[in-house]
């Protein structure tokens, strides 16, 4: 492809690493189109951030395209993963240090399954308070990470599938489908509440944003390869 194909539009499906941010994701793809073309200026975006702890499917839209990016995000979004029950985390992942341990002794598969089943639906969801959503014009993880609290409104989110595919305890893997706007990692915090004990999400990846599948998603320096050749 020319400089002229990214400009005009591209959709991208990039294999977000571990530990990489989403904007470092999209950083790199700008700085790789502008280094290969000599180009000064290209828009690129992405339609839906992932959590540094999050990989998987990071859908890239680059020229005209970004246009686009508002549609894509609203589109649904599936995931697997593990949430790990006994201990919570400030964050609801493994960003923050375990602050509470639980019993989990008198948790059965089958409360699990029932566990998973009251997430279906329509259902309100209070975001995490580490994360990006702003509040009176500042970030929430920047309202946490100065030890601070404050009120976050719940949203109205939509679950379509909940799957327990696999339970190793205190891991519960998971495949689920939901919504956009949805925070896996609240699901985690309040499933552990559910079973009258804690929890956190330690693993998740992106399988579907939409009609787009992972299996077409390459790495970043793989993307960086193809560009060069």
């Amino acid at each position: 492809m020319q400089a002229e194909d990214f400009k005009n539009g591209q959709i991208l499906f990039i294999d977000k690493p571990l530990n990489w941010t989403s904007f470092q994701v999209v950083n790199k793809i700008r700085w790789a189109i502008r280094k290969k073309f000599h180009i000064k200026k290209i828009k690129v975006g992405h339609a839906g951030t992932l959590d540094p702890l999050a990989t998987g499917l990071l859908v890239i839209c680059t020229g005209k395209f970004t246009k686009k990016i508002n549609e894509f995000q609203s589109a649904s979004k599936e995931y697997t993963g593990t949430i790990t029950l006994g201990a919570t985390t400030p964050s609801f992942d493994l960003e923050t240090e375990i602050d509470q341990t639980f019993s989990t002794d008198h948790i059965s598969a089958q409360a699990i399954q029932q566990a998973a089943a009251t997430f279906l639906g329509k259902v309100q969801q209070t975001p995490p308070l580490y994360s990006a959503i702003k509040k009176d014009g500042v970030r929430l993880y920047e309202i946490a990470r100065k030890g601070e609290n404050t009120e976050i409104d719940s949203r109205e989110i939509e679950i379509f599938t909940f799957d327990i595919t696999q339970i190793d305890m205190p891991a519960i893997h998971f495949k689920i489908l939901c919504s956009k706007g949805t925070y896996i990692r609240s699901i985690a915090n309040d499933f552990g509440k559910i079973l009258h004990s804690g929890a956190h999400l330690s693993e998740l990846r992106r399988t579907k944003s939409g009609e787009f599948d992972l299996s077409k998603a390459i790495s970043p320096e793989e993307f960086i390869g193809r560009l060069n050749n």
